[in-house]
């Protein structure tokens, strides 16, 4: 029923930008707390930007200047936009939204397939 799909992503020259963006289906990102992660190889899945339903937004020390969370209810779609791109953002960045249920559609935690983003020296 739920699925996360993520889009954007590809190879930009440091200092440039990108946009991904979050479509959903079987859930209301209006009615969720949605945020993006990312996974560079080697290491961890670290959390990088969130946006609750009432719309506050946060951000990881990291990219925190750099990078703009959104939502667009209209579409059911959160965008990440990703300016000043350094090549330690290179990562695959997920998409991720918790549902309360309800009117929200089904309840649970839910992520995309990833979307890879590569910024070279």
């Amino acid at each position: 029923q739920v699925q996360l799909v993520e889009s954007g992503g590809g190879l930009v020259q440091a200092g440039g930008s990108l946009r991904l963006s979050c479509a959903a289906s079987g859930i209301i990102f209006s009615g969720s707390a949605t945020g993006w992660y990312r996974q560079a190889p080697g290491k961890q899945r670290e959390w990088v930007a969130g946006i609750t339903s009432g719309g506050n937004t946060n951000y990881a020390d990291s990219v925190k200047g750099r990078f703009t969370i959104s939502r667009d209810n209209a579409k059911n779609t959160v965008y990440l936009q990703m300016n000043s791109l350094k090549p330690e953002d290179t990562a695959v960045y997920y998409c991720n939204a918790v549902s309360p249920g309800g009117w929200y559609g089904s309840r649970g935690d839910y992520w995309g397939q990833g979307t890879q983003v590569t910024v070279s020296s």
